[in-house]
């Protein structure tokens, strides 16, 4: 469900994120910063909006921006309320930066990457498919995509399975604070998510997808005319979650999927 309240999310739409796994805010940054930051990944990969010809690479990835506007987009008015809401007052790290961008061009070749998957949300291994995600999302509050450029149905938008944060959250229990690794999340493709609606991310720069972490998700090829420019950030926590504080939606949406019951406030739980 979109979104463009510069105050905040309606319940509606806390709602519509606990029950699909994600929620859209549109103009959550200003097409001039979209801009800037567009001009600043250009020229970080060497290339031209003037010289299609040059394009000849379906993806090219960029590790993480830091400079004055990525700092502004990540943290405007509308954002910060909406990160409140969503996991909690206090309770996540404010971004010095955003990263990783996948920026998609036109291209009759396969990305190579567009498998459905869940971002891991910690590890050390250098085997990335040893990495992790724990049922209490220990590392990670959100999931965030960041459009740049403006993404229609052919621009390569990113595609969401609505609801498969709650099957992938009934995956995670049985492996407790340990986790599961990517390979073992993996295994089967995803089937368990297969019977999802499918979503696609779109939107004129400066929208904002806000994602549950367990949000199934994927690339696709680039089937449009202009280059797709996105970020794909989390939102990192200030720690574990508290559980002598009230549930956030991001809490609400994992313990209702797991059929667990709320503890009160102030009661260990």
């Amino acid at each position: 469900m979109p979104s463009s309240n510069p105050i905040g999310l309606t319940s509606g739409q806390v709602q519509s994120f606990i029950d699909d796994g994600f929620v859209r805010i549109d103009n959550a940054f200003s097409t001039d910063l979209a801009r800037q930051c567009r001009d600043e990944l250009w020229a970080e990969i060497g290339l031209s909006p003037s010289e299609p010809e040059t394009w000849v690479r379906p993806v090219i990835r960029v590790a993480s921006k830091s400079s004055r506007p990525f700092v502004d987009v990540a943290n405007t008015p509308q954002l910060v309320k909406a990160y409140d809401q969503l996991v909690g007052e206090g309770r996540w790290r404010a971004p010095m930066g955003l990263g990783t961008f996948p920026i998609r061009f036109p291209s009759p070749d396969a990305p190579g990457d567009d498998g459905w998957h869940v971002d891991m949300s910690f590890g050390d291994s250098p085997d990335f498919m040893e990495w992790r995600a724990n049922v209490k999302s220990s590392g990670r509050a959100l999931l965030m995509l960041f459009l740049f450029s403006d993404v229609g149905p052919n621009d390569a938008p990113t595609r969401i399975r609505k609801g498969s944060h709650a099957v992938i959250a009934r995956e995670l229990l049985p492996h407790g604070e340990r986790g599961a690794t990517l390979r073992q999340l993996s295994a089967d493709g995803y089937a368990s998510t297969e019977g999802c609606e499918e979503e696609l991310a779109t939107g004129a720069a400066g929208t904002v997808f806000l994602c549950h972490p367990f949000v199934v998700h994927a690339a696709q090829p680039h089937r449009g005319k202009e280059p797709r420019f996105m970020a794909q950030p989390p939102l990192l926590p200030r720690g574990e979650f508290d559980p002598a504080l009230p549930p956030s939606p991001v809490q609400i949406a994992i313990r209702r999927a797991c059929g667990l019951t709320f503890p009160e406030v102030g009661t260990p739980g």
